[in-house]
């Protein structure tokens, strides 16, 4: 084989070759941001009839610049009075039911994802709540369908 044939073949092959190794050249998606519940302070205290609970989602971004914003929406409601923390528990997990309970519920929040973006939930709690242990439910719904949801317990005491 003459040199310049070995050439051409070289000039051929050697790039074949090496795609071969290589990734897929498809675009590169970065990661989306993320929503998350609660800062301590929402639910670290304690609440009164009439009062509104504030839940202030912390939004997480990627490691890497460039992160999407999902289209996602978020809840938050708050469900009780449960008599103690075990009472709540139960009902959670089903195997408890406990009558007269009530649910206080914020609208839903679309965040845009902007840059800075710090969304918020109120729930007002009602004026004639009565005292005890509520269950803060907090879930983000993605555009595809998909939930997630974390918990937390709230008290509500009488008014003084």
């Amino acid at each position: 084989m003459s040199v310049s044939r070995v050439r051409l073949l070289a000039c051929l092959v050697i790039p074949l070759l090496a795609a071969c190794g290589a990734e897929p050249s498809g675009a590169v998606t970065a990661a989306p941001l993320t929503y998350t519940c609660c800062e301590a302070r929402d639910v670290d205290r304690l609440y009164q009839p009439g009062e509104t609970l504030t839940v202030e989602w912390t939004v997480e971004s990627p490691d890497e610049p460039g992160g999407t914003a999902p289209q996602v929406e978020l809840t938050a409601r708050l469900t009780g009075p449960f008599a103690s923390v075990g009472d709540l528990k139960a009902a959670a997990e089903g195997t408890q039911t406990v009558p007269g309970l009530v649910t206080f519920a914020a609208a839903p929040v679309r965040p845009s994802g902007t840059p800075d973006e710090r969304p918020v939930s109120t729930i007002v709690i009602g004026p004639d709540a009565k005292p005890g242990y509520y269950d803060l439910v907090t879930s983000l719904v993605g555009d595809d369908n998909t939930a997630s949801s974390g918990g937390s317990i709230v008290r509500v005491v009488p008014r003084p």
